[in-house]
């Protein structure tokens, strides 16, 4: 044991989130970054699409028409996965075939007119124009009786099942707490019943100490790959203070979680200089009208790119049938997109 380096051997690794494990396996990949790196080239869009149900005065499903906006531009979706109006009801057989029914509300938010731009593109002003539509929302949606989670994510790039390229995010609001979240509930009360102290702010105190999975940080977020990272370029924003929600942010910290934003996804975008894609989403307290002190805001980033801009990674096999595993350590991923530069690839190019 007293030879045993989590550099060098497979080990497992426990995310406290969620309490669930990952197998880590360095030594299968030694040199990583050696070999060839395939270039994408990416086709160039234009700033208005007459064909893009997104762009402003656009036509879109149903034949609503879009206003002719400009910044943000929020609706309810069009093929909403949850509806308002779903009656109440259930299915027992046997306590083996179980189903309720689910009420809930889908909105689409645009986070630009602009239908060639991404967030690592936006301006910061611009980015907190969309931080400022997440907060106006997530106020609204909580404030129905039957809303007791909000889930607001972006799926960023086809591969991760975008279907429109216009830069835009989603909030799928529902009556009860989706899986993920239930589990964060669970972990982060036992940690502040335990400690009296919120699990991330004791984690992001140590990673700050440690500055060995650090990626990019202001005054009120931190970037970082988390420890557990099961994705080869997983990272995670986390608030220095801990908050519940987006609504409890000021003026400053909604600035400074548009700034973040945009800095982390100019590093993913740099990494193999390409649109990189994700799938992000912010993980917040329920709005049952319960108070939960032992919630702190973060945001999670999931991208599948593993090698360059054309390998990806896949959840197979043993990673589905036993437990996800990584050979990229946390902490070779955070060195490889911390030596990536902060000026976005095209502008350095340009």
């Amino acid at each position: 044991m007293n030879n045993f380096n989590i550099e060098d051997f497979p080990h497992r690794r426990m995310n406290p989130l969620t309490g669930e494990w990952i197998l880590v396996s360095p030594h299968r990949s030694r040199r990583p970054w050696q070999g060839q790196v395939e270039k994408v080239i990416e086709e160039a869009r234009p700033a208005y699409d007459p064909e893009c149900y997104l762009c402003p005065g656009n036509e879109r499903a149903g034949g609503k028409v879009n206003p002719d906006y400009k910044g943000t531009f929020v609706f309810t979706n069009d093929f909403s996965a949850l509806l308002s109006d779903t009656p109440e009801g259930w299915v027992n057989e046997s306590g083996l075939f179980k189903a309720e029914s689910e009420k809930g509300i889908c909105k689409v938010l645009c986070f630009s007119e602009n239908h060639n731009l991404t967030i690592p593109e936006m301006e910061v002003t611009e980015i907190r124009k969309v931080v400022d539509l997440w907060c106006d929302e997530f106020k609204e949606l909580g404030s129905n009786v039957f809303i007791n989670y909000i889930q607001i994510f972006e799926n960023k790039g086809s591969i991760m099942g975008c279907s429109n390229p216009h830069p835009h995010g989603q909030i799928w609001s529902s009556s009860s707490i989706p899986v993920e979240p239930a589990k964060e509930c669970k972990t982060q009360k036992e940690y502040f019943d335990k400690h009296g102290t919120t699990l991330l702010g004791d984690y992001l105190k140590s990673e700050l100490e440690k500055e060995e999975r650090l990626l990019v940080q202001n005054d009120h977020f931190v970037a970082l790959v988390p420890f557990w990272a099961t994705w080869p370029f997983e990272t995670m924003i986390i608030s220095r203070r801990p908050v519940q929600n987006i609504l409890e942010l000021n003026n400053e910290e909604r600035t400074a979680l548009a700034d973040i934003y945009q800095k982390l996804t100019i590093k993913y975008d740099n990494l193999f200089e390409v649109s990189f894609a994700y799938s992000a989403g912010l993980h917040q307290a329920p709005t049952d009208g319960n108070n939960y002190p032992e919630w702190h805001l973060h945001m999670h980033f999931y991208p599948p790119l593993l090698r360059s801009a054309t390998v990806k990674k896949f959840m197979v096999g043993y990673e589905m049938l036993a437990t996800p595993q990584r050979d990229i350590t946390a902490e070779q991923a955070a060195k490889r997109l911390c030596e990536l530069p902060d000026i976005h690839y095209k502008k350095r190019n340009s």
